[in-house]
């Protein structure tokens, strides 16, 4: 038995935030039923790129699909049945949609006081902004983290992956994971609903506490770490490393696999606070030895001696790194239309736990065996299909 085998979750998620959420209870053995619309109703590809795409594929295993429409009177009544004996629902609609749909909490509480509502919006489901639509590249803007990214002065920047998404679902799953626990004391599920917003503030973490404790609106830093120095990128004769070596300690090991104790010795280098105030002048003395040596030289050198120190790679050059392969990441997963692919395996492991590795199903493979899991008989099954609800 799997972890989180004896929960069932109606996935009614789209997109990024809730598929990422879903993932984290399917990856872990939870029975996971993705519904989608019919091919009758929404006869386009679908929200969230090709299905048969690298981004498709990899949110969306584990799972089961089922197609039912919600709009249909029958459809609406078919999912509030499986409602009253599911533990959670996960959806990222608007605030506004799941209440005109007749599927919000109280709603869903009514048929299945033990269910949990994991929900997921742009801004939350209250307040001047609620019914904005959401989207990943809004909320890094909003949130703060375009304005430290990139660099100084060189105006806002996006981080490369959809932060706000895949937190947000993160955060949307750990809520839910504390549900389904408080629920064994109480008896009662609860809602859990965060916001890409939310979830950007809360991600911006030290950043954001230098604001609101101390009064600083953090700026663009580039490669090197705001506050630590000096942690950053620097060039090699063949490439360019990360090292991170804040505090004195760190310092003198710096200095030491370098062999610049002479120019360490300069005035302007000889706290962490003078080193931090002269920043500039503190990366040319390591830049200047640096370059005379490969980056292999000097990841080797560094960790040797203690301090933290790393290459800059593609993803091409991550997945041929030794301790990724050694970790298994890239997840081989057998697909009946693509053959093998390789998806990323969950980051988390639990000591004689394999997580399931179910590829990514077809819109409404699992329909009918669903259905029948949850006591529809075929008659009616036959009429949900003539009436198009499934």
């Amino acid at each position: 038995m799997l972890p989180l085998a004896r929960f069932t979750v109606l996935d009614l998620t789209r997109v990024r935030s809730g598929p990422t959420c879903v993932r984290q209870l399917a990856d872990w053995g939870a029975n996971v039923i993705k519904i989608e619309a019919p091919e009758a109703v929404d006869t386009g590809k679908g929200l969230g790129g090709d299905t048969h795409g690298p981004d498709y594929q990899n949110v969306h295993r584990n799972k089961r699909s089922i197609t039912l429409n919600l709009k249909a009177p029958d459809g609406l009544a078919a999912f509030r049945r499986m409602v009253a004996q599911a533990d959670v629902v996960v959806e990222n609609y608007r605030p506004d949609v799941k209440d005109r749909l007749g599927i919000g909490y109280e709603a869903l509480s009514a048929l299945n006081p033990r269910i949990v509502l994991g929900s997921i919006s742009g801004f939350g489901q209250d307040g001047p902004y609620a019914r904005r639509p959401g989207f990943d590249q809004i909320a890094q803007g909003m949130g703060g983290l375009m304005s430290v990214t990139g660099l100084p002065g060189q105006g806002p920047v996006r981080a490369g992956i959809p932060v706000a998404d895949l937190t947000a679902g993160l955060y949307c799953a750990i809520g839910i994971l504390v549900a389904l626990l408080e629920r064994e004391q109480t008896g009662r599920g609860r809602w859990v609903h965060t916001s890409l917003l939310e979830a950007m503030v809360a991600m911006m973490d030290f950043q954001a506490t230098r604001w609101t404790m101390k009064g600083e609106v953090p700026k663009q830093a580039g490669n090197d770490h705001p506050t630590t120095i000096p942690t950053g990128l620097f060039r090699t004769s063949d490439g360019v490393i990360n090292i991170a070596g804040g505090g004195g300690e760190m310092w003198r090991r710096i200095v030491s696999v370098l062999g610049i104790e002479a120019e360490a010795a300069d005035p302007e280098l000889a706290t962490d606070a003078l080193r931090s105030k002269n920043r500039a002048r503190t990366n040319a003395v390591l830049q200047a030895k640096l370059e005379t040596a490969t980056a292999a030289h000097w990841v080797e050198a560094f960790n040797a001696a203690g301090v933290p120190c790393g290459p800059v790679y593609s993803m091409d050059q991550v997945f041929d790194d030794a301790q990724v392969r050694h970790l298994g990441l890239a997840w081989p997963v057998r697909h009946p239309a693509l053959g093998e692919i390789n998806l990323v395996r969950p980051p988390m492991q639990l000591a004689g736990v394999e997580p399931p590795r179910q590829p990514t199903p077809e819109r409404g493979q699992h329909t009918t065996s669903v259905l029948r899991e949850f006591g529809f008989a075929p008659e009616e099954i036959d009429t949900l299909r003539a009436r198009k609800a499934i």
